[in-house]
């Protein structure tokens, strides 16, 4: 049972009203002018309780049907009811039903204008098309309740998809500030470990030094800003950010590696022509392996290696001496910094690999290179 709205009530019973009126009007020159007057006050009652239960409704109309035609319009009315709201079979049954009231009707107050067989034909005929619209409107409302669920769903997912691309983004530049972050604060603790070490330097060569750790250091609070407004909801903070480097980018990583005193020879077999897809991720793999030389090998020599071609794939070997037996990290680590560019480099298709061997520490990434 569900309330009505007031419009559907007042429809009802002025639509149903009506044509009982006329149809009494019809039988007001008959003999049974009182009872069908009842009849017709019960089945108006019975036209407006269909639209709460409509099973029933319709058969108290068809059973006043069986005594006065007056009860016609709310028994019809109650067959197109049932078959617009409850399945076939039920729709079938209130609509034989109705037409076995009327076959009854027909033989004990027969129309005179019309044969039995005829009645009997034209109500088949009416309850056949009442049956037949209700059902149509039956099927196209569930069609529609259907196309209204999955516009629903859609939406929701189109919902789930965005705010797991967002998330997805998020980490990925989260990722690449992290990169970014270890290798500037390694800057940093190199120029500060020559200060520390090296007291006895020049005014002006500890002033210089000096500035390096500033620089970095304001560097560093400023992509550090940046990673905690990743962690933020505010969606317009990932626009701010600048465009990630590529290997086009290089020369300016290894400038200011050899300007922290890190000796780095590198020797690009690619012409420059990495693709900018496997470029970024291969420039994070250099920056890591600077950063990680300078961490657990600090002033032993770094050689890079790119050597690659369109069709092949993109080979980044950075290397470097292992250090002596129980030195110690210049600066401690995350541990992280590995298994994160593992990540990396397999999101982007291509394969890592890291291992000391014959005395030297090696950093192996391919990448695919399209043709």
């Amino acid at each position: 049972m569900r309330p009505q709205q007031p419009l559907a009530v007042a429809v009802m019973a002025l639509g149903v009203g009506g044509l009982t009126g006329v149809t009494l009007w019809g039988q007001s020159d008959g003999p049974l002018l009182w009872p069908d007057v009842a009849v017709a006050v019960l089945s108006l009652v019975a036209a407006l309780a269909q639209l709460w239960w409509p099973v029933s409704g319709a058969l108290a109309a068809a059973l006043l049907a069986v005594v006065s035609p007056v009860a016609t319009p709310a028994a019809t009315t109650g067959a197109l009811q049932v078959a617009q709201r409850r399945r076939w079979p039920v729709a079938a049954a209130v609509a034989a039903t109705g037409m076995a009231a009327h076959l009854v009707q027909g033989l004990w107050r027969p129309n005179s204008g019309i044969s039995l067989g005829w009645w009997l034909l034209l109500i088949c005929a009416a309850y056949g098309a009442l049956l037949g619209w209700g059902a149509l409107a039956r099927s196209r409302r569930a069609l529609l309740i259907s196309l209204h669920e999955r516009a629903r769903r859609a939406e929701a997912e189109q919902g789930r998809r965005v705010a797991e691309a967002r998330m997805a983004e998020r980490r990925r530049l989260a990722r690449e500030m992290h990169d970014v972050l270890a290798h500037r604060l390694s800057l940093v603790a190199t120029h500060a470990g020559a200060l520390e070490y090296r007291p006895d330097s020049s005014p002006d060569q500890l002033a210089r030094a000096a500035g390096v750790v500033r620089s970095g250091v304001h560097q560093a609070l400023e992509e550090l800003r940046q990673v905690i407004g990743l962690l933020r909801e505010d969606d317009d903070l990932l626009d701010e950010l600048e465009p990630q480097p590529t290997l086009a980018d290089l020369a300016r990583l290894v400038a200011e590696a050899r300007h922290a005193g890190q000796d780095v020879q590198v020797s690009d077999e690619t012409g420059g022509a990495a693709p900018p897809a496997a470029g970024r991720t291969g420039y994070r793999v250099v920056q890591e392996g600077l950063t990680n030389a300078r961490k657990h090998a600090p002033g032993q020599p770094v050689e890079v290696l790119l050597r690659g071609a369109p069709g092949t794939r993109l080979l980044i070997d950075v290397s470097n001496p292992l250090p002596p037996p129980g030195s110690v990290p210049t600066t401690p680590g995350s541990g992280v910094g590995l298994v994160g560019l593992t990540e990396r480099v397999r999101l982007a298709g291509g394969q890592l690999d890291h291992q000391s061997t014959e005395g030297r520490f090696r950093l192996q990434a391919w990448l695919p290179w399209p043709a």
